[in-house]
């Protein structure tokens, strides 16, 4: 059994976590979380103590201020849980705990960290459809240190080579790319997870963790995560940071020795999942295939956890509650969403959301079907399972959008089943609040879905960022990125040109670039950073007008303010028709498009394969005209 428990206090000191002295030889237990707060909305805190023989030991404190309510031991002999109440008005300060063994010698004593937070740290907020978010995979966006590229403790060492390695990509890149984000007109960033992996091979995508409180030493340390988190505030930036409670890695010292028999599903043994997601929603659906859908692992190397095991659910909602407050989160992307248990879902989002009232959740829940999607999303008129997840991503859209730009155009092909699509609008509690996307890490490169062809690809890009949705960008869409259309991760999730020392070509300074990526950067950044600025993009109302013959029209309105947007996809110039907009437009006929300048509706002509946005209350044009046109 090979726990290490000796490297991992060495890792939490160097973090800067409780200071522990021993009274002689024990190993020094590790101590989660690292360290808490005072004030917070919740006066419980629930310590994990693991080192081998540690459940043998017993807590003592003297300390006005924390009250030792209780421990726990379970079966496995290396831990002891902790039941602390802090009270609420303690002032920051360590508290000092000793353990002791059965014969009342000192084993262990520390000094226990309790921070005072930050100002506003409550009030925090969180990100909507004001926001733009752009996606990033670290390890493949910006190589800004390559001394951490490899790191000698650690199983996997770099191998740009090998598109299923790791790259190198780190968060002091992600830092250094700040600017070209916040030029772009980016206004949250969302990575995927960024806590060490320690696994053999394929650690670079984060989503097998082997160490929950933990920076995987190859992206940077805690504090180059506080620095770029600080450096986007100062930006107007928020950061979204993935998360994941469905699962560990099988290098994580849970799936060595876990604490219960019960902390991992299927008593820590692989049985693989049959993601049938529905039986969560089917009314008729077997018990059985619940569990089995709920409890079965990804893979064989993704244990997979049981919220449903108290302690285990406890610390799970720590450690969320842990990074917000550290790192200073805007959102918690939750990977897998459904996978985990649904009762400790809505606890776990509970408890977020009453410790942070506008701090927002986005889950993934991968269905096409707009009712399981629904399911899950908290506000007004919730139909599903309770909880406070106010968005979830919008994966039935997503493919409505992609499918109908490939589609001829018919009854109910092409634009009339965008058009359509629509309607399931009825089914969600907020619709503007769920994150509709162009691609992500797991899915093939949208350029290269629509054909590689750039008037589809515009087409997409006007109707993400203006329906009443909040709008995803996985980074490189606005290059041009490509891809295999066969689920291919390492090639989806490819280097950002630029990012290394000695590339060919560099998007964020644009250049190298082909003349159709440079353009397509310029057109997009001129897009987002009007976005910016226009309120009614992000709250008002939308009608929208049955597409005829291949074009499609809708408004967004709000007190007085419109913007028209349309999408040609006919092989010919199509007339725009403001008579039939009218009961919206109510006789304005003028507009500044975003590309083209000034425009009058009434002798508007759409050329084929176009999108226009025309922004009916600017004077003149609003952002810029961009350097070369519409591409």
């Amino acid at each position: 059994m090979r726990l290490c428990w000796w490297l991992v206090w060495c890792v939490l000191l160097a973090g800067g976590s409780s200071a522990m002295v021993a009274a002689e030889g024990p190993t020094e237990p590790r101590v989660d979380p690292p360290h808490w707060w005072v004030g917070m909305q919740d006066p419980t805190l629930e310590l994990l103590f693991s080192a081998p023989g540690v459940a043998g030991l017993q807590p003592r404190l003297k300390d006005e201020r924390v009250e030792l309510l209780a421990t726990t031991r379970l079966s496995s002999p290396n831990y002891l849980f902790v039941q602390l109440r802090v009270a609420p008005t303690a002032a920051a300060g360590p508290v000092h705990i000793e353990l002791f063994d059965g014969s009342g010698a000192l084993q262990h004593q520390l000094d226990y960290p309790l921070k005072a937070r930050q100002p506003g740290s409550r009030q925090r907020r969180g990100f909507g459809p004001a926001d733009v978010i752009y996606l990033v995979v670290p390890d493949r966006f910006a190589n800004g240190d390559p001394d951490n590229d490899s790191v000698g403790t650690l199983r996997e060492a770099a191998n740009r080579s090998e598109p299923g390695g790791r790259h190198g990509g780190d968060l002091a890149g992600m830092t250094a790319a700040l600017d070209y984000l916040a030029d772009l007109g980016i206004t949250q960033i969302w990575s995927t997870p960024l806590v060490e992996n320690d696994q053999p091979s394929y650690s670079y995508h984060g989503y097998a963790a082997t160490d929950l409180y933990r920076i995987d030493p190859r992206f940077g340390e805690l504090a180059d995560y506080r620095q770029f988190v600080a450096a986007a505030a100062e930006r107007g930036i928020g950061v979204i940071q993935d998360i994941v409670l469905n699962h560990i890695g099988s290098e994580h010292p849970w799936a060595k020795d876990p604490p219960s028999p019960d902390w991992i599903n299927h008593g820590n043994h692989f049985q693989p999942t049959q993601h049938a997601r529905t039986t969560l929603q089917d009314p008729y659906a077997a018990a059985i295939d619940r569990r089995e859908f709920n409890d079965g692992w990804f893979v064989a190397t993704m244990p997979d956890l049981n919220q449903r095991q108290p302690q285990l659910a406890t610390w799970l909602i720590q450690n969320s509650l842990w990074w917000i407050e550290e790192a200073g989160l805007s959102g918690i992307r939750e990977d897998t969403y459904p996978y985990a248990d649904p009762d400790f879902l809505a606890r776990w989002s509970s408890a977020i959301v009453d410790e942070y009232p506008d701090f927002s959740i986005v889950g993934e829940e991968w269905s096409r079907n707009p009712l399981v999607v629904s399911y899950w999303q908290a506000g007004p008129g919730r139909r599903g399972q309770a909880g406070a997840t106010r968005s979830m991503m919008d994966f039935p859209l997503h493919y409505a959008l992609l499918e109908s730009l490939q589609q001829p155009e018919g009854f109910e092909s092409g634009l009339r089943s965008l058009y359509q699509a629509l309607v399931n609008d009825r089914l969600y509690a907020d619709p503007a609040r769920l994150v509709l996307f162009d691609g992500n890490h797991d899915t093939p490169r949208i350029y290269t879905r629509l054909g590689e062809d750039a008037s589809r690809w515009r087409a997409a890009m006007v109707y993400l960022l203006t329906m009443p949705r909040t709008p995803q960008i996985f980074y490189g869409s606005e290059i041009l990125l490509t891809s295999p259309l066969q689920r291919d991760d390492g090639r989806v999730r490819a280097d950002f040109p630029g990012g290394w020392p000695g590339d060919r070509s560099d998007a964020f300074r644009g250049q190298g670039l082909a003349p159709a990526q440079l353009q397509a950067q310029r057109w997009l950044r001129q897009l987002l950073r009007w976005r910016q600025h226009r309120s009614v993009v992000h709250e008002g109302a939308l009608t929208h007008f049955l597409p005829d013959d291949g074009l499609y029209v809708w408004i967004r309105h709000q007190a007085g303010q419109q913007v028209l947007a349309a999408i040609n996809r006919s092989d010919r110039p199509r007339r725009l028709d403001p008579q039939r907009y009218d009961e919206v437009l109510q006789g304005r006929r003028e507009g500044t498009e975003l590309w083209q300048g000034r425009i009058d509706l009434e002798h508007a002509e759409l050329p084929a394969g176009a999108s226009w946005v025309i922004d009916l209350d600017a004077a003149g044009n609003p952002a810029g005209r961009p350097e070369s046109g519409q591409p």
